[in-house]
């Protein structure tokens, strides 16, 4: 095994600082900043445009990153697109352009950054050799580079301003940038010429035969769903309750992440991976029951477990995945995460939750309360679902096959899970 160093932990970590804060910039201040420029209406399906992004272009450059090309060209090509369609989508919003035209843009734009995070993702994996110890600190980058960008955003007085955006280009600029100081890291080797199935990465979807594999993708898509009301909504709720600066203050869920990720190494000695799964859904339901409250005391105290909360499930699943799937598989295994979160269960969730905050608002004002208890009791319904259908158990091995591989066999995560 080869000992990864203290100059490899700083570089992987920058790396997720970069593309997170890409991100954050623009997903974070995105409902004021469509609010200030007259185009609220669209900003339920502005945020879907990443899930539907999520659904299509991930698998395919995952696909492209497992067989074709290396990983760290793909994510250089698609940071200099994100920065051009995301300087095209804000000048859009800056010159009133018609919904419709800013909405597509949007899309254009989500097609190329929805399978970053991914490839960072397995870009990361492959230099690890201990990625239950190592993944958590090193992946504390991303959630650093997150409430980076939204302080910058707030320091720079845009929170309502396509300022933001323009910022949010720059940084795709950087990352890209960036890339030329990674070194390669060149495909497998393939056993022949692919399928069109396998060119789109479609053949991913043999992962969900393993029914643990299949609990895991499903709860992550259907914990999404409810999840997708928080970086929309929560902003709007903060600005009623009297805050400014409301990007700044929404990186108190970044606080209880990165305790999170440096936590994940002890967690999974001593823990169950089960049980390590349940308290992320735990802590989203609690989340959302003091949101429910609608004090300012209490807003901030659900907003703060957004980090225990999203670090617990969603990071435990990649590291799951990747301990679960052969080094062929890693690009699309972290792909078909992004597909089944950021894909199927946002897409779900922006135009579900969009709708339902159009409905609680229709009572004589916001209904706060109300809008947060019923994205609680989702919550509440997904950990049921999850604690029913998670057996931990392995049924037995898969070996690869000679026509078509498929997983290596299953490594033990903590215990015996």
């Amino acid at each position: 095994m080869r000992t990864i160093r203290w100059t490899e932990y700083g570089e992987l970590a920058v790396l997720f600082l970069i593309q997170s804060m890409a991100t954050g910039i623009w997903m974070v201040p995105l409902s004021v900043v469509f609010k200030a420029h007259h185009l609220a209406g669209i900003a339920p399906y502005a945020f879907a445009t990443s899930a539907l992004a999520a659904l299509i272009s991930p698998l395919i450059f995952g696909a492209m990153a497992d067989r074709h090309a290396s990983p760290v060209a793909v994510l250089r090509g698609l940071s200099v697109a994100s920065a051009a369609t995301m300087s095209v989508a804000a000048w859009s919003i800056q010159q009133g352009w018609s919904p419709g035209l800013v909405l597509l843009l949007v899309q254009i734009y989500a097609l190329c950054a929805a399978p970053t995070g991914s490839i960072v993702s397995a870009i990361v994996f492959s230099r690890l050799h201990d990625s239950q110890r190592q993944f958590g600190p090193i992946r504390a980058g991303a959630t650093v580079g997150w409430m980076a960008g939204c302080w910058l955003v707030s320091a720079l007085n845009a929170d309502a301003s396509v300022l933001s955006e323009y910022t949010c280009a720059a940084t795709w600029l950087v990352l890209a940038a960036f890339t030329f100081l990674l070194p390669n890291v060149p495909p497998p080797e393939s056993a022949g010429p692919p399928t069109l199935l396998q060119r789109l990465g479609w053949d991913a979807l043999v992962l969900m035969k393993n029914h643990d594999h299949r609990a895991v993708f499903i709860t992550a898509a259907l914990f999404s769903v409810p999840l997708a009301a928080f970086y929309p909504f929560t902003p709007l709720h903060l600005q009623q309750l009297g805050f400014r600066h409301t990007s700044a203050w929404m990186t108190l869920a970044q606080t209880t992440e990165l305790i999170a990720m440096f936590s994940l190494a002890g967690l999974f000695l001593k823990w169950r991976l089960k049980w390590i799964f349940v308290a992320g859904l735990g802590f989203g339901l609690l989340r959302f029951i003091l949101c429910a409250v609608n004090g300012k005391v209490w807003l901030l105290a659900g907003t703060s477990l957004h980090g225990l909360s999203f670090t617990l499930y969603f990071i435990t699943a990649q590291i799951y995945i990747n301990e679960r799937v052969g080094p062929e598989w890693r690009a699309r295994a972290q792909a078909m995460m992004a597909l089944m979160t950021n894909g199927v269960g946002n897409l779900i969730g922006y135009l579900g939750t969009g709708w339902w905050f159009g409905a609680c608002a229709q009572r004589g004002g916001m209904q706060w309360p109300v809008f947060w208890s019923g994205v609680a009791v989702a919550v509440g319904g997904v950990m049921i679902y999850f604690m029913a259908a998670y057996h931990g158990k392995y049924s037995g091995t898969t070996r690869p096959e000679a026509a078509r591989p498929i997983l290596k066999a299953p490594a033990p995560l903590g215990e015996a899970s």
